[in-house]
């Protein structure tokens, strides 16, 4: 029965949220505020029990670790929001956690989106037992890579055969990049929808079995 009666809801939770491809409506809108109302619930147990329990609470007012009574009340600070007449302490904290976050993702994002994308550059056209088509990869990797950065270097005009064909093919290897990215992502979107409708015509209509 409890399972039937989640077949009917999810059922109903996928026509609402597919109903705005019609056009926006009530229906939609009440599944919209469900989804966020639960996803938002949810985020906030799921906080107090994999953070603030261990990595505060308990530690703080069991273990006695009193060097954390500062970072509690910088973390409460956000609360000062609501109020308008002090709402300029919560760009405190705001403040601490976006210099932390950019001063940790740094290094790696250079490591993994600047030195790893060089690093892919610096190899052999052809070594013995190279293929056609592996010579091939290695001189579109090194050409693409080059002329997309001489598309970005705007201190020199875009004229000439050097800064002005390869800002050229610079912007054409961007371009396919761009669709490629696109087109997987519409390939994730498609296939979401594939499995949406076999559950509606397997699980709920039984139509496929």
């Amino acid at each position: 029965m409890y399972e039937q009666i989640g077949i009917w809801l999810a059922a109903f939770f996928t026509l609402a949220i597919y109903s705005f491809l019609y056009k926006e409506n009530p229906v939609y809108r009440f599944a919209e505020h469900v989804v966020v109302g639960i996803s938002l619930g949810y985020f906030m147990v799921y906080t107090y029990n994999n953070v603030l329990e261990p990595r505060l609470v308990r530690p703080l007012f069991v273990e006695g670790q009193l060097g954390l009574i500062p970072i509690m009340l910088l973390g409460l600070l956000y609360i000062t929001r609501f109020f308008r007449s002090v709402s300029w302490l919560s760009r405190y904290p705001i403040a601490v956690v976006f210099g932390m976050a950019m001063g940790l993702s740094f290094p790696r994002t250079m490591l993994s989106m600047v030195l790893r994308q060089a690093e892919a550059t610096v190899i052999p056209i052809y070594r013995t037992g190279y293929a056609w088509h592996d010579v091939l990869g290695s001189v579109i990797i090194i050409v693409g890579t080059l002329t997309a950065l001489i598309y970005f270097f705007f201190s020199k005009p875009h004229k000439g055969w050097f800064f002005g064909t390869g800002s050229k093919i610079g912007i054409w290897i961007i371009m396919i990049a761009f669709g490629a990215t696109f087109g997987f992502t519409v390939m994730g979107r498609i296939s979401l929808l594939i499995g949406r409708v076999q559950f509606l015509l397997t699980d709920w209509l039984h139509l496929i079995e």
